[in-house]
């Protein structure tokens, strides 16, 4: 029997956010989210325009007290004494996110190589003995097209030596033709061991970097690269050194870059190159020995074998 004070009861679910108070159960579901609303934003500015008229004038602050209080008023009654709420639909069966069907399996690990994999890993790199040698080689044809340069633009050969000098010796900086054109001993010294100082390093950097590039090797060192390092060198060169970028033929010094590039780049391609350890397994890179693991790379093999013909040949001894 029902009690005639005992209110009727809600079939709706109650204290349940996700359902909308005010959409009957049997229509369309829905979900409940909270109303839009702009009074945040202009709580925010209202306490922003306040603040900026301590610095400004104070009609900006009476402004942003209005606008602040506006905001925190609505933004009050967004909330209480119950919260706002929209209707949302939901898609239609076919319209929404498939669940997820787990399945077991193994992964597919890409190696290093094979088409498809976005790292570039040299499974083979030249050693840097082939960068100390093309950086010699880059560096004696470098110095061949800069001297080229001197004999046929200003009939002395010292003169580009010279002015190579000038980056360390200031003297250099206010001289004339006829004292550029001479012979210096001090310039001379001065221009070859920064002269192959640096050809080493960039000799060293292609050994290291070339077997990573794609490509034609000949291609990135012998002409992207000067271009690249010709660029800096012209847009930093007025600071540097102002004497050799007042004398400086930027035709003959990239012309003796890609002269460096092509031959450092074709020394260091046609060296033999070594494997790395990245295309070892975990076991082997770590130096690991032991039953149950599995097989090493081809070169790990081979060391052993010659290794155990060695013990051998040693013990028969």
């Amino acid at each position: 029997m029902t009690n005639p004070e005992q209110p009727p009861i809600d079939p709706r679910p109650q204290g349940n956010p996700d359902v909308d108070p005010d959409v009957d159960p049997g229509s369309d579901p829905g979900i409940a989210m909270p109303a839009p609303t702009a009074a945040p934003m202009f709580l925010a500015l209202g306490l922003s325009l306040l603040l900026a008229g301590l610095v400004t004038n104070e009609l900006v602050s009476i402004v942003g007290l209005v606008a602040a209080v506006w905001g925190a008023i609505h933004w009050w009654r967004e909330v209480l004494p119950s919260e706002h709420h929209e209707h949302v639909a939901l898609q239609p069966e076919h319209e929404r996110a498939q669940p997820v069907v787990a399945r077991v399996g193994a992964v597919e690990h890409l190696q290093a190589g094979v088409e498809g994999h976005r790292v570039r890993v040299p499974a083979e790199m030249h050693p840097y003995t082939s960068g100390l040698k093309g950086g010699l080689a880059g560096a004696a044809a470098m110095a061949g097209i800069a001297m080229l340069y001197g004999l046929i633009a200003e009939a002395s050969p010292w003169y580009p030596i010279n002015l190579l000098s000038s980056v360390v010796l200031p003297a250099f900086n206010l001289a004339d033709a006829a004292q550029l054109n001479a012979f210096s001993a001090s310039a001379l010294v001065t221009a070859t061991l920064m002269h192959l100082g640096l050809s080493l390093l960039v000799g060293l950097v292609y050994a290291a970097l070339l077997p990573m590039l794609p490509g034609r090797v000949l291609l990135w060192g012998g002409v992207v690269a000067p271009c690249l390092w010709s660029a800096v060198t012209w847009t930093s060169l007025g600071v540097v050194s102002p004497a050799l970028a007042e004398h400086i033929q930027w035709a003959w010094f990239v012309a003796s870059q890609i002269a460096f590039g092509l031959v450092a780049g074709a020394v260091i391609a046609r060296s033999e190159t070594i494997e790395t350890l990245q295309t070892w397994p975990l076991a082997a890179r770590a130096g690991i020995e032991g039953g149950g693991l599995p097989d090493l790379s081809d070169a790990t093999d081979t060391g052993s074998d010659d290794a155990g013909n060695g013990d051998d040949g040693g013990r028969a001894q």
